[in-house]
């Protein structure tokens, strides 16, 4: 019997998308073109998250699982990717020139969450897709730092209401650390600091991100209470170390995102290994196994689990973040899986419902 459409779509919806395990292909409407002629298929896939890194892998694997049919003798496939603004937390509309935002958190400080943030930003970007990272921590901003841009760096105003973001490893930035030295502390009651977050985000002009990634300050206070009520969030990402102490307080930030109807796409474990760089000795100094434990309890997923290593500290103190100074290391290989993890897991979810007609989808072609 030779092979129809219904048996190819089948076929399609059947394969594993490693990184988008709740919708098949077909649910996410990827499939954009495909043709028989006897026992030869040609497939257009659109994905919905970037995978620049990994397409030729992922075509690959979709042409073997085809092939895998008796009634096909040559499969060719192509793919590229859109990216489309997904369901916020009360189906608020998305931020003009923005389509999803990722809030990166953590329960307590001196976690890495600003360190994941930046990397998992521009390991985004080299994946193809058009990114921006906003340092929500008014009162100890790092990410200028992290980046490597000069200190006297001021984002150009535009008709002296609206600024420019610094862009800085292919992605754009903006942060209080460009508004004022160094040493000048933000001496600010709560209200002061939700205000400044709010101008930093709404008066910056964006140039059309796929994805904003929202670098949190510790805890659950004002900025994260601002952040759930005011502004479009698609998920979030948090981050802790396997430390007894750093779980409970991981914990809590999950707790905090779920009761505001963010989903948390997974958890992030820090500093979960350190191997001697003299005798290759590995040893879990915080614990071992917290960040899977509290991913189960949560019924979420353990992205990655990232070692303690000197040498990233050095480099994000250098401002020469590993994924963007090492591209090929293997530390941007784990950001990148981490990367197409978040997205994939996002492309998943509902559409917004709300979206302006006024945003276009922008595919890698």
């Amino acid at each position: 019997m030779a092979l129809q459409e219904a048996d190819l779509l089948s076929l399609l919806g059947e394969w594993q998308d490693p990184y988008c395990t709740d919708k098949t292909l077909i649910e996410r409407h990827a499939v954009k073109a495909m043709s028989i002629n006897g026992d030869e298929v040609t497939v257009g896939l659109s994905l919905g998250y970037p995978a620049e890194y990994e397409k030729a892998q992922l075509v690959a694997s979709i042409e073997k699982h085809l092939l895998s049919h008796v009634g096909i003798k040559q499969a060719k496939v192509s793919m590229d990717w859109g990216v489309q603004p997904h369901q916020t937390q009360n189906n608020m509309e998305s931020l003009h020139r923005i389509k999803n935002i990722i809030a990166v958190a953590s329960g307590k400080g001196g976690v890495g969450k600003s360190t994941v943030s930046v990397n998992l930003a521009i390991a985004l970007a080299q994946e193809g897709a058009r990114v921006g990272i906003l340092d929500a921590d008014i009162y100890g901003p790092s990410q200028s730092t992290m980046l490597g841009v000069p200190d006297d760096t001021r984002p150009e105003f535009i008709d002296g209401e609206r600024f420019q973001p610094i862009e800085a490893y292919g992605i754009q930035s903006m942060s209080m650390a460009y508004m004022v030295t160094e040493r000048t502390p933000m001496v600010w009651r709560g209200p002061m600091v939700s205000g400044a977050l709010l101008q930093l985000l709404n008066q910056c002009t964006w140039n059309d991100l796929d994805y904003l990634i929202i670098d949190m300050p510790p805890g659950t206070g004002d900025i994260q209470l601002t952040l759930a009520q005011k502004v479009p969030v698609t998920g979030a990402v948090i981050v802790t170390t396997p430390q007894e102490i750093a779980l409970l307080d991981a914990q809590k930030g999950v707790e905090m995102f779920q009761k505001t109807g963010i989903p948390v796409f997974g958890i992030i474990e820090n500093m979960a290994m350190h191997t001697c760089s003299n005798c290759g000795h590995k040893e879990h100094i915080f614990g071992e196994g917290g960040g899977q434990k509290i991913a189960a309890q949560y019924g979420t997923n353990l992205l990655a689990s990232l070692p303690l290593a000197i040498s990233t500290r050095e480099a994000m103190d250098q401002g020469k973040p590993p994924v963007g100074a090492e591209p090929e290391g293997e530390l941007a290989k784990t950001f990148r899986g981490i990367a197409k993890k978040v997205t994939g897991k996002l492309a998943g979810t509902p559409l917004n419902q709300r979206e302006t007609s006024s945003q276009t989808i922008a595919t890698d072609k």
